[in-house]
């Protein structure tokens, strides 16, 4: 039984019951049926907008099961445990960190600090990959002395 056809069988029994409305008892009762009423109506609208509410959030939860399967559909096609392209556990010398040095190179743009091998100095130029500015690395006009005098000022660090 749902609670509205419950709240009308209890305001017929009350209103079988003959209370005399004069009466302090009277008034007590009819006025606590009245605001059972009330409650009942209350409560069923609510029941209505949660259960709009949970549909809402099904048909959210779904299609965003579907944008996660989108988005990290490419990443499933890099897994590198499945591809074996990067790297074998067998050789364990492919990646060498103590060879490669790292330089620190400060943005002028947005001050991001970034580290840098090798490589990517030779390469000549990166984008930042905070601010997107392109920061290029030139030394052509670089003489030998200013190369060693920049080795010795990091020793001293």
């Amino acid at each position: 039984m749902k609670l509205t056809e419950k709240m009308s069988y209890l305001k017929g029994l009350i209103d079988g019951l003959d209370i005399d409305s004069s009466t302090k008892e009277g008034k007590a009762l009819l006025q606590m049926s009245e605001v059972m009423s009330e409650m009942v109506l209350y409560v069923e609208d609510l029941q209505s907008q949660v259960d709009e509410l949970t549909e809402l959030c099904d048909i959210l939860d779904e299609d965003l099961g579907m944008v996660e399967e989108d988005l990290y559909e490419d990443d499933d096609d890099l897994d590198c445990e499945t591809c074996g392209e990067c790297f074998d556990d067998d050789d364990e010398d492919d990646f060498d960190d103590d060879d490669d040095e790292l330089y620190e190179v400060t943005c002028p743009s947005c001050g991001d600090t970034i580290l840098l091998d090798e490589g990517m100095i030779e390469e000549g130029s990166i984008n930042c990959p905070n601010c997107d500015e392109l920061l290029e690395f030139d030394f052509d006009d670089l003489t030998i002395e200013d190369l060693e005098n920049a080795e010795d000022s990091e020793d001293e660090d």
